[in-house]
C-alpha cells in the first residue's frame, strides 16, 4: 500500500498558527472565568456590606413594665392613654432607681430610657378595652434606640474584661468607694495598656449584679469611683465585669448612668434581647426603634397590581398587534422607533409627566399608589412591549405558515399557536419590568409618595409610601440607629425581588414542558 500523502497545512507556518488560536482560545476562555469570578465576588462584597449593616437590626431590646390599668379612663382617647402609661413606666423606673429623684438631668436620663411612643401598643390596648377597669398586665417594649445600639456593642467601642471579686469600701462623707483586688487591678490595667486609655480619659464601668461602679482612680494597689446604680454592699463577693468605654461620655448618645441602669435591669431579667419581628408589623416612626416596614410594603403590593393591571395587558396586546397584524408602514416604524426610545427615557421624566398629568390636570390624590402605579405602568410599559415583540419573533415562521395552511385562520395562528410557543418570554419580560418597577425611586418621590405613612394603606387610593422610597428617608436620616434599619428594609426589598425572579423561573419551566 502506498503511503498518505502529507496534507498541504502541515507545515511550520500553519502548525504555529493553529497553536496561536488554540492558546486565543484558551486565553478567551480565562478571561470569561475571570469576569465572571469578579462579578460573583462584587456581588459577594455588596450583599456581605447590606447583611453586616442590617444584622443589628435583626434583634433588639425590650424592657418589661408592668401596667395597672385601674387609674386610667379607657374612654379618654389614646394621647391622654398614653400619658398615663407613660407617668406609670416613668413611676416605675423612679421606684427602680432612685438616686435620679432629685436631679433633673438624672432624672431626664432616666426617662430616657424608654420613649414616650414606646408605649402605644400599651395605651391602645387599654383603649380597646371598653370601659371600666381590667387586670394588671406586663408589657415588653422597646428599649432606646442610643441604649440599644450600646448594648449591641455598636454605638461606642469597648473592652469587656471579667475580674474576679473585689472588695468595696464607702466613705459615707465623700460618697467615694475604694475598689481592693490586687489580681482584679492588675487585670484592668493590663487590658488598658494596649489601646493606651486612662482613667478620666474613658469610662472605666465595673458592675457585679446590679451594681455599677466608674473609677476615677486607678493605681497599683487601690481604686477609687463613684456608684452610678446599685448598692455598694451588692458589690462585695460578686464576679466583676469591667467595661471600658473608649469614647468620653461627652462624645457619646448613651450617658454612662443609663448603661448602668440598662445593665442592672439586664441583671433582674427585666431586658432581654428579642428577634425584631416588629419590623414587619409596625409602620413607620420617627423613633428608629419603633418604625416598622409594614405600610410600605402594602403600599409596594397595591402599587405593582396597579402596574401590573395596566401595563402587562396593555403591553401585550400591543405587542401582538404591532408584531402579527400591523401593517408594516412609515406609521408602524414611527411607532417602532418612538418604543425604542421611550425604553430609554431616564425614569424621573416619567414621575414628572405623572406630576403634571395624573396630580395637576386629573387631579388623583397625592402619594396614592393608584398614581404610583400609573406612572410605574407608563415606565416599565416599553420594556413589556419589547421582550414580548422578540418572545413572538422567536417563533419559527414554519408554525405560522403550518397552521395557515391547515385552515386556521390569521387571529387562530395567533392565539392558539404562537402565544403558547411565546408565552414563557413574554411573562419572563412582563414579570422582570415588575421587578424593574418594585425598585424605582424617582418617579414616585415627584409624586409625593415620600410623604411619611404612620397608617396602613387599605385601597390604591389612600395615602402610602413604598419599600424604595422607604429606604431613601431611613438612609438620609441623621441617627446612627437609622443604619441597620435601612439595612434590613434592603434585604426586604431584596426577598421581594428574589421572589418575583423566583416566579419568573417557575413560570418558564412549567411552560416550557407544556410547549
Amino acid at each position: 500500500m502506498s503511503e498518505a500523502a502529507p496534507s498541504p497545512f502541515a507545515n511550520d507556518r500553519a502548525l504555529k498558527r493553529l497553536r496561536r488560536r488554540r492558546a486565543a482560545d484558551r486565553r478567551f476562555r480565562w478571561y470569561g472565568r475571570a469576569a465572571i469570578g469578579f462579578a460573583l465576588a462584587a456581588l459577594a462584597v455588596l450583599m456581605a456590606s447590606i447583611f453586616a449593616q442590617a444584622l443589628s437590626a435583626a434583634t433588639y431590646h425590650v424592657v418589661r413594665f408592668r401596667i395597672d390599668p385601674a387609674g386610667i379612663d379607657s374612654a379618654a382617647g389614646t394621647p391622654q392613654i398614653l400619658q398615663d402609661v407613660h407617668e406609670q413606666i416613668r413611676a416605675s423606673l423612679d421606684r427602680e432607681f432612685p438616686e435620679a429623684a432629685d436631679d433633673p438631668v438624672l432624672h431626664r436620663q432616666l426617662s430616657g430610657l424608654v420613649t414616650r411612643l414606646a408605649a402605644l401598643s400599651a395605651a391602645e390596648r387599654i383603649g380597646q378595652g371598653g370601659p371600666g377597669t381590667t387586670a394588671p398586665f406586663d408589657v415588653q417594649l422597646p428599649l432606646s434606640d442610643d441604649v440599644d445600639l450600646y448594648l449591641k456593642g455598636v454605638a461606642a467601642r469597648q473592652v469587656t474584661v471579667s475580674l474576679p471579686a473585689m472588695q468595696a469600701s464607702a466613705n459615707t462623707e465623700t460618697g467615694q468607694v475604694t475598689l481592693a483586688g490586687p489580681a482584679a487591678l492588675a487585670r484592668i490595667r493590663a487590658a488598658a495598656a494596649p489601646t493606651n486609655l486612662h482613667v478620666g480619659e474613658a469610662s472605666f464601668l465595673a458592675t457585679a449584679g446590679r451594681t455599677t461602679i466608674r473609677l476615677e482612680t486607678l493605681s497599683e494597689l487601690s481604686a477609687t469611683g463613684i456608684v452610678l446604680s446599685g448598692a455598694v454592699g451588692d458589690f462585695n463577693g460578686k464576679p466583676v465585669r469591667m467595661r471600658i468605654v473608649s469614647l468620653p461620655e461627652a462624645d457619646r448618645s448613651v450617658s454612662d448612668r443609663q448603661i448602668a441602669w440598662a445593665l442592672a435591669l439586664q441583671a433582674e431579667g427585666r431586658l432581654r434581647r428579642v428577634p425584631h419581628w416588629a419590623l414587619l408589623a409596625r409602620t413607620d416612626s420617627t423613633q428608629p426603634e419603633l418604625a416598622g416596614t409594614l405600610a410600605a410594603i402594602v403600599g409596594s403590593l397595591l402599587t405593582l397590581l396597579v402596574t401590573a393591571a395596566l401595563a402587562i395587558p396593555v403591553g401585550i396586546l400591543a405587542s401582538i398587534y404591532l408584531e402579527e397584524f400591523a401593517p408594516k408602514n412609515r406609521l408602524t416604524s414611527l411607532i417602532e422607533v418612538n418604543i425604542n426610545n421611550l425604553a430609554a427615557v431616564p425614569s424621573i421624566v416619567f414621575g414628572l409627566l405623572g406630576a403634571a398629568v395624573f396630580l395637576g390636570v386629573f387631579g388623583l390624590p397625592r402619594s396614592a399608589p393608584i398614581v404610583g402605579g400609573l406612572v410605574l405602568a407608563l415606565l416599565i410599559l416599553p420594556v413589556v412591549i419589547i421582550a414580548a415583540r422578540a418572545a413572538m419573533k422567536a417563533v419559527p415562521d414554519s408554525i405560522r405558515a403550518g397552521a395557515l395552511a391547515i385552515g386556521a385562520s390569521r387571529m387562530q395562528t395567533v392565539f392558539h399557536h404562537v402565544l403558547p410557543l411565546a408565552a414563557p418570554g413574554m411573562i419572563t419580560g412582563a414579570i422582570l419590568g415588575m421587578a424593574r418597577a418594585l425598585g424605582e425611586t424617582a418617579p414616585l418621590l415627584l409624586i409625593g409618595m415620600v410623604a411619611f405613612v404612620a397608617d396602613v394603606p387599605r385601597g390604591p387610593e389612600d395615602e402610602a409610601s413604598v419599600l424604595p422610597v422607604l429606604i431613601y428617608s431611613w438612609a438620609t436620616q441623621a441617627e446612627r440607629a437609622w443604619e441597620p434599619m435601612t439595612g434590613a428594609a434592603i434585604l426586604i426589598l431584596l426577598v421581594f425581588l428574589i421572589a418575583m425572579n423566583s416566579v419568573v423561573v417557575y413560570l418558564r419551566a412549567r411552560m416550557d414542558r407544556k410547549s
